[in-house]
């Protein structure tokens, strides 16, 4: 079993921890809210008070934080990751960032002797919780397959999708197609409701046929109950579908759709959602009809 320091325990990490830490290995959490690794000492793991205490001598370090700078900073920084980890460390980075960012800091891991994998994931609170999340891994093949054993317990659809920055790529595609689905799945509940439909009836029979969906069966009812508490929130996805379309421009990649859901997200977080799910960009739909 490995030594692993997690960083970041937040609504994702946390689970993602503790089930490595039921799974045998020793994991030395690390969170800027220290109260967050109570979930992790429950378990039998260790709260360090820094970066550098939770690195210093783990055989895997495994991070989760919300940006591009946060994850930045905690590779890079004065007691960060690649200061402090031995050569040979192996570095998977869960958080969901910039794919030219990840392609830096992969050649600054390599430089130190250090192996860097990004790998998001996608499948929300609910996949973290359930050990069911889907992994899209960028980096080298052999050290995706010394972290095979991690993603094991923290997933259930793991895929090696290219070189550094890959898996990035491929989860700003996965946060499209959810922010799409989402946006269509909302106006859908504003036009059944405005039509006086039985919602849930209606939402059972679409769930049964080609417009069902993971986003239909995980999201509906919370639309249906007016129920937003965060599992992933709007801002985080703001964040992603902005990765998105400026990875898009770069590459002259024309997404007029995504360009739209884009905007509607922004409005969401403009007018104060940003701590809700992203279920709850059914308001900002609503809004538009008059329908809150």
């Amino acid at each position: 079993m490995s030594t692993i320091a997690f960083i970041g325990l937040g609504i994702m990490g946390s689970p993602m921890a503790v089930h490595l830490q039921n799974a045998g290995h020793t994991v030395r959490g690390y969170n800027r809210t220290p109260d967050k690794t109570a979930p992790l000492v429950e378990a039998g793991g260790i709260a360090a008070s820094s970066v550098a205490e939770a690195v210093t001598g783990a055989d895997v370090v495994a991070v989760m934080v919300p940006d591009s700078p946060d994850v930045r900073d905690v590779l890079t920084g004065e007691d960060g990751v690649y200061a402090n980890a031995a050569q040979g460390t192996l570095v998977i980075d869960f958080s969901s960032i910039r794919p030219d960012v990840t392609v830096e800091l992969a050649e600054e891991a390599k430089e130190k002797g250090i192996r860097l994998l990004d790998a998001p994931v996608s499948g929300g609170e609910a996949g973290a919780k359930n050990a069911a999340l889907s992994i899209m891994v960028g980096g080298a093949e052999e050290d995706f397959a010394a972290a095979k054993e991690i993603f094991d317990v923290v997933g259930k659809t793991i895929v090696h999708v290219g070189p550094s920055g890959s898996g990035q790529t491929v989860k700003a595609a996965n946060q499209l197609i959810v922010a799409g689905n989402i946006a269509l799945l909302a106006e859908a509940v504003v036009f059944l409701e405005a039509y006086g439909v039985d919602t849930s009836a209606a939402i059972e029979v679409l769930g049964g046929g080609l417009a069902g969906s993971k986003v239909l069966d995980q999201k509906a009812q919370k639309i249906l109950d007016r129920s937003f508490d965060p599992g992933f929130r709007i801002e985080l996805h703001h964040k992603d579908l902005g990765i998105f379309t400026s990875a898009a421009r770069e590459e002259g990649v024309v997404a007029p759709v995504g360009a739209l859901v884009g905007q509607l997200m922004a409005a969401a977080l403009a007018t104060g959602d940003g701590s809700l799910d992203h279920s709850g960009l059914f308001q900002t739909i609503a809004r538009l009809s008059g329908r809150e």
